[in-house]
């Protein structure tokens, strides 16, 4: 038998995701929840990627649904709930287990694209008074774009991989 959680209560910290399931005890699904959302709005707003917040308002309803419906279940329901990340490394290995060698490599470059963007950002605004004003204005433009090129590629990348694993995993099951 579980101890019955407040109702208002569950409600109430049910409006930040990941809240309400850490108020009933499921922490990993909470935190994966909690860190999804912040971690979406950080992306976007930190590369200006305003279209990605299109997923925030989906994040929030799946969490808050989920919480509640959680939370009003009856007390068999609520002991098969399973508290499981999200979003888990092992989930991502079964599509391609190369794919973490592969991947080291491309996290890697994006790493280092990263460093050097901040380094030539905080270096272009030293440089403002010493460049000419239109070829300033370009380089500006480039490396202000250039986040969400890289964001663009990476999202084709992985988008073609989780194809061809898909087709990889329906070939062997046929």
């Amino acid at each position: 038998m579980r101890k019955k959680k407040n109702n208002f209560l569950t409600f109430i910290f049910s409006l930040l995701p990941g809240a309400g399931h850490m108020y009933m005890g499921f922490m990993k699904k909470g935190v994966s929840l909690m860190s999804a959302f912040f971690i979406i709005i950080f992306i976007s707003s930190f590369l200006d990627i305003g279209q990605l917040l299109y997923i925030v308002p989906v994040l929030w309803f799946y969490s808050f649904f989920d919480s509640i419906n959680t939370g009003y279940s009856t007390d068999e329901e609520f002991l098969k709930v399973e508290d499981n990340y999200l979003f888990t490394f092992d989930k991502f290995m079964e599509i391609d287990k190369n794919m973490v060698i592969k991947s080291r490599f491309f996290v890697g470059i994006l790493l280092l694209i990263f460093g050097i963007f901040l380094i030539w950002k905080n270096t272009m605004v030293q440089l403002s008074s010493v460049i000419p004003q239109p070829i300033f204005d370009i380089m500006s433009n480039i490396i202000s774009n250039l986040p969400r090129f890289i964001i663009g590629i990476a999202i084709i990348v992985v988008g073609i991989k989780l194809i061809i694993g898909k087709k990889k995993e329906d070939d062997l099951n046929a």
